[in-house]
């Protein structure tokens, strides 16, 4: 048990409900760890998250991510998550630099959890997605060395009643899609099959396929974007968030899905 007293702070030092800022006047090694000094660029490859969909629907949106890490022309690991619960009700799906974009969804959600904690309610999906575009700006000398991290942020607004999908640039740009956006190496692909398929009003299933069509179409013009492995079960990770909240499909579904898919492209029904 970790018997170290909490942190007390005056009314004119205290930093509110930003856990970030709290970290660094508690533990400011922890932070400046978070983030390389801007000393030139990597000096070995860095392992990247390639692509990711998300994807609005009549009543909320999909978010979607290959499994597929690269390290330069290496497969770095195929069974990559890239896509992560935010919060009840909002969701986060990653591409480039592995390791910081994952520290990054795990600060993301702590400092969610704790504004929630501080200020007795929920963040509006506005201020959360505020909120990730100022951790991918504080990720900026890392950047400016080419370590990436561009992130998708989507969720169920319940004051609008509707999903709505959110992207960033390196800089922590923060641009709101009106309907969907792919992002990665493999996200001009994917965004161009979305555009030619989606509807206003289609429906969920219709949405989770029409993002489980695109990774495969990614897949096929980009090396570093992995499709579903049927032989080694590796689908993509797909997640829905609407009224309900966010909710993770179950493999044995993507991967009835995905068989499919693979069998009517086979048969010469396209994908």
């Amino acid at each position: 048990m970790n018997d170290s007293p909490l942190p007390f702070f005056a009314s004119g030092e205290d930093p509110g409900a930003s856990f970030a800022d709290l970290l660094r006047r508690v533990a400011p090694d922890r932070v400046s760890a978070m983030v390389p000094s801007p000393s030139g660029s990597a000096p070995f490859e860095i392992t990247h998250g390639t692509t990711i969909v998300a994807i609005r629907y009549a009543d909320g949106v999909v978010m979607a991510g290959d499994r597929r890490a690269t390290a330069g022309s290496t497969i770095a690991n195929r069974r990559m998550e890239k896509v992560f619960p935010a919060d009840d009700y909002s969701g986060v799906a990653i591409a480039g630099a592995a390791g910081p974009a994952v520290d990054m969804v795990r600060l993301f959600q702590v400092q969610l959890e704790h504004y929630e904690k501080i200020e007795g309610e929920l963040l509006s999906l506005e201020g959360k997605a505020n909120q990730l575009a100022g951790l991918i700006r504080a990720n900026l000398p890392a950047a400016m060395q080419g370590i990436v991290v561009v992130p998708l942020f989507a969720g169920f607004d319940e004051r609008r009643g509707h999903g709505r999908v959110f992207s960033y640039d390196a800089l922590g740009g923060r641009y709101e899609e009106a309907d969907f956006q792919a992002v990665g190496s493999g996200g001009v692909h994917a965004r161009n099959w979305i555009k030619s398929q989606w509807a206003e009003n289609m429906t969920r299933d219709a949405a989770v396929d029409l993002a489980l069509r695109s990774l495969f179409a990614a897949a096929d013009e980009d090396s570093a974007t992995g499709g579903p492995d049927l032989i080694r079960g590796i689908y993509p990770v797909i997640a829905t968030i609407d009224r309900d909240g966010y909710v993770a499909l179950a493999d044995d579904d993507i991967a009835t899905r995905a068989n499919v898919l693979v069998g009517g492209r086979e048969e010469g029904a396209g994908l």
